[in-house]
């Protein structure tokens, strides 16, 4: 399973659109907030399962906060992550998704890239789609590829633009 996990686009579709088209064949979306009330067009636009969380700037949104699901028997924990304080105390994220069991985390909110493997989870951050923060502040995202079995396979991507 191919899973484009991408966050942050702040209501500006191109770049969604650039990382879809970048990503190449994909069997869902994993969105980890801050679409800006755009999180429908690209659900519309991706037509496969689409996986979002309301971030900080979802201020209309009706999503959830945080979200439990199960991909190629991966339990994954997805978040925006402003009500964990990513940006002072990352550990309190990781505590929280260990507390539910996850095996992935995912959560944006910090504009920058991160893909790191603990002995017992995936911390997955794909970073800003439109304002990145990270050295050389390129738009990023993060193809995850996933088969039951297997140890989870994943690439910071950059997009040209």
């Amino acid at each position: 399973m191919r899973i484009l996990v991408i966050s942050d686009t702040h209501g500006n579709d191109w770049r969604f659109l650039d990382a879809l088209y970048d990503a190449g064949d994909i069997d869902a979306v994993i969105f980890a907030g801050d679409a800006e009330d755009r999180e429908d067009l690209y659900e519309e636009t991706a037509e496969v399962p689409f996986y979002f969380v309301a971030g900080n700037n979802d201020f209309y949104s009706d999503a959830p906060d945080d979200l439990e699901f199960d991909l190629c028997g991966f339990h994954i924990f997805l978040t925006h992550g402003h009500r964990y304080r990513v940006s002072f105390r990352p550990e309190l994220i990781r505590q929280e998704a260990r507390a539910r069991h996850a095996d992935i985390l995912i959560y944006g909110h910090t504009h920058r890239p991160l893909a790191e493997q603990d002995e017992d989870l995936l911390v997955l951050n794909p970073g800003s789609a439109a304002y990145p923060r990270q050295a050389g502040r390129r738009p990023s995202y993060i193809l995850l590829i996933l088969q039951e079995g297997e140890a989870p396979r994943y690439q910071i991507r950059y997009p040209d633009i």
